[in-house]
């Protein structure tokens, strides 16, 4: 990905908006963005960048929009074994975390 997240939050932030960014820091087997990765996201429902490239990005977007809300950061967890990435259409298992913080 190309573009700054940071930039972006930066950008974001100054033209009045409430942001939030999603870090991915720990990933484990299957797991489509590298550690670094990073999700803004915007109260009012801007985003920009990518923290898994589609399953778990709307659970992180909703999280992201609550700790705006509650200046509380949170540590997501996301996990799928072998077994049920089959079922649901993956490759192979794998796990990711997610660190979300209100950009002050």
């Amino acid at each position: 990905m190309n573009t700054d997240m940071l930039s972006v939050a930066a950008a974001w932030k100054a033209a009045g908006e409430d942001v939030a960014i999603a870090t991915v820091t720990e990933t484990w087997g299957s797991s489509p963005r590298p550690t670094g990765s990073q999700l803004v996201v915007t109260k009012s429902g801007k985003l920009e960048g990518s923290v898994s490239g589609g399953c778990i990005e709307g659970a992180v977007a909703e999280a992201a929009v609550r700790t705006i809300e509650s200046g509380v950061p949170q540590l997501l967890d996301f996990g799928v074994s072998n077994e049920q990435a089959w079922e649901v259409g993956l490759a192979c298992g794998g796990k990711v975390k997610v660190f979300v913080e209100r950009l002050a």
